[in-house]
């Protein structure tokens, strides 16, 4: 028999890592297994290195309109391979920092491909060598894996998903992207900033359509502002190679349209990554593809829980690690001190944008009695100042008892600033108690106060709503 934890995590991810160390804090003796890099996609594949690469492109789309300002740059340029490793040094330094945390609160560390087995063990393979441990508690947390959608040409050289997409040493001419969700406008704003041909090709009728219909329309114009083609309500039909060139053949209102470009990045999502995962006769209830778990995230098998990615909900790298935190502390006997009902979307375009409960036409659907309150951004003094594109911030209130039930934002700082909000969301807060405290001038977050004073009518700087 291996060694015996309290805790064992597959999976040393956002949600895994914050698991054990929460784990360990609170006296589990815990084990993490990981078969790659600590942190996961978020910190090697994911939001990380993709921020990473948006600070610089945006940086560089920036110093190219700095005339704007008066300051004037001449023969501004960039070196990809430069950017590359800004962005490696980037993740390197975080994933140090989660593997000096791990050791600091005494964290087992299991290098190798992590295997649910029988008796609550787990099976850890490395290369030639095998062991077993065994543990009260189990976590699962091993991440996801892109999604690839089954047309003909799909497994063609130049086809590439967002993790082979980051190993290109050299930056693409042109670019076709399959999908118009957060992965697809991320990279489509990287790759126009450096002067890549982007195209983009969505399924449905909008970009990011589980976002708020008027960012939708926003991020649209902007993207194709700055020389993005836009393509929605296209289902595609293949993809063909020809000569140097990937062909992207979809249909859009019944006409055929073909695209070609040097590459063809297929964004439409990410699945759950459990290949390998379970031993002989240990899969637990499943469903479409996800693992079933009940409230505390305790799947069908006794003892075992899953978390992130492998469960039903959004996927997110923080929605991850807030259920870390909330199994460890349930595995402790604590009652969970972080609410998982509030969760923020975040989509690192410039304008930046996020989001957090429900949106205005959500909030009809299901019906709920609301106001909305609303600021345009281009009335703001710092947006004025560093002359950003338009942009908003809407509140949604529940009419008679004035309490926040959503926000969304398209802003300069949105990612930052939604975090007032969400605190909001997550403890009822009114908007009467937000408008209380005050706000620094000249902010962007000014935006909030102002939205949440059209709520209730009392807005400044908002021009008096018509009588009917």
């Amino acid at each position: 028999m291996g060694e015996r934890f309290d805790l064992v995590v597959i999976g040393a991810g956002p949600g895994g890592y914050v698991a054990a160390v929460k784990a360990a804090k609170e006296g589990l003796r815990t084990a993490i297994v990981e078969e790659r890099r600590v942190g996961g996609t978020c910190l090697n594949r994911g939001c990380i290195p993709a921020k990473a690469m948006i600070h610089a492109s945006s940086l560089y789309r920036e110093m190219k309109e700095g005339e704007r300002f008066g300051v004037l740059a001449s023969e501004i340029s960039y070196d990809y391979g430069k950017i590359l490793a800004y962005k490696e040094e980037t993740t390197d330094k975080l994933c140090q920092g989660v593997e000096q945390l791990l050791k600091a609160n005494g964290i087992t560390m299991l290098k190798g491909k992590g295997i649910l087995e029988q008796g609550r063990q787990v099976r850890v393979i490395d290369g030639e060598s095998e062991s077993v441990c065994e543990a009260r508690h189990i976590i699962l947390a091993s991440g996801s894996k892109p999604l690839v959608i089954p047309i003909p040409g799909i497994d063609l050289p130049g086809v590439l998903t967002s993790d082979e997409l980051f190993r290109l040493k050299e930056e693409p001419k042109s670019l076709v992207i399959i999908g118009g969700g957060v992965i697809s406008v991320e990279f489509a704003s990287v790759y126009a900033d450096l002067g890549c041909k982007v195209t983009i090709v969505e399924a449905l009728s909008r970009l990011v359509p589980n976002m708020d219909k008027e960012i939708s329309q926003n991020l649209k114009m902007i993207l194709k502002k700055r020389g993005v083609d836009i393509y929605t309500s296209a289902s595609v039909k293949s993809v063909e190679q020809n000569g140097g060139l990937y062909t992207c053949v979809f249909t859009e209102k019944e006409k055929e349209i073909r695209v070609s470009a040097q590459y063809i990045l297929c964004a439409v999502g990410r699945c759950p990554d459990t290949d390998g995962l379970f031993g002989e006769g240990m899969e637990p209830e499943m469903e479409r593809g996800r693992i079933v778990v009940d409230e505390n995230f305790e799947s069908s098998i006794e003892g075992v829980y899953a978390i992130g990615d492998l469960v039903r909900g959004m996927q997110l790298a923080h929605l991850a690690s807030a259920q870390g935190m909330y199994v460890a502390e349930v595995l402790a006997g604590k009652k969970p001190s972080v609410s998982l009902e509030a969760v923020p979307g975040c989509v690192y375009t410039d304008p930046e944008i996020a989001s957090v409960g429900v949106t205005e036409d959500e909030a009809k659907e299901a019906g709920l009695d609301i106001k909305t309150g609303k600021f345009i951004m281009s009335a703001n003094g710092k947006s004025i100042i560093t002359k950003e594109e338009r942009g908003f911030v809407k509140v949604v209130v529940e009419r008679e008892t004035g309490v926040v039930v959503g926000a969304q934002m398209m802003c300069a700082r949105a990612t930052d600033m939604i975090g007032e909000l969400v605190t909001a969301v997550a403890n009822r807060m009114t908007a009467g108690q937000l408008i209380k405290g005050m706000r620094s001038h000249p902010t962007y977050n000014e935006g909030v106060s102002e939205a949440l004073e059209d709520a209730v009518g009392e807005a400044i700087h908002v021009m008096p709503r018509k009588k009917r």
